[in-house]
């Protein structure tokens, strides 16, 4: 298997079909797809964080990761994620998952259960709608250190 970047239509199109929960995203820093031999298997999504307390300079964010269901895609895409981010000079990744899903593939590449996060609706400061195709379960954060963080002294 092998990882070859995606364009953002691209890798939502495979969200579109593949994901179980969420819709395609709006924008993206970068996307990669994972291969076997010439089938694409899965995709995963990076952009800046949703959190508004979270530095878009120093953070990359998961924003959607799906697969065909292939054996260890999942971990092979946050890995290169992280590996991609740490390239572009991020300190750090993070994603959300639900809190009913178990985060091996996360485990298993090197990522961290960072806190719980109570599911809710966000809302915008500017009186736009918010989507509401969404998910409003309880998640979980997971990060994985790139950079030795900055000294806020």
């Amino acid at each position: 298997m092998h990882i070859k970047p995606l364009t953002l239509k691209r890798a939502n199109e495979v969200v579109a079909e593949l994901h179980r929960h969420h819709k395609p995203v709006q924008g993206h820093r970068f996307s990669l797809g994972l291969y076997d031999g010439s089938t694409l298997v899965g995709a995963v999504i990076c952009g800046r964080p949703v959190a508004r307390g979270c530095d878009p300079d120093t953070t990359l964010e998961v924003t959607r990761l799906v697969t065909d269901g292939t054996y260890n895609a999942c971990s092979k895409l946050y890995g290169a994620a992280a590996r991609v981010g740490k390239e572009m000079g991020f300190e750090k990744v993070q994603t959300y998952i639900l809190e009913s899903e178990d985060g091996t593939s996360l485990k298993a590449s090197g990522w961290v259960k960072e806190a719980d996060v109570i599911g809710r609706q966000w809302t915008h400061t500017d009186g736009k709608p918010r989507r509401t195709d969404q998910p409003n379960d309880n998640k979980t954060r997971w990060a994985k250190q790139l950079t030795p963080a900055r000294s806020t002294v």
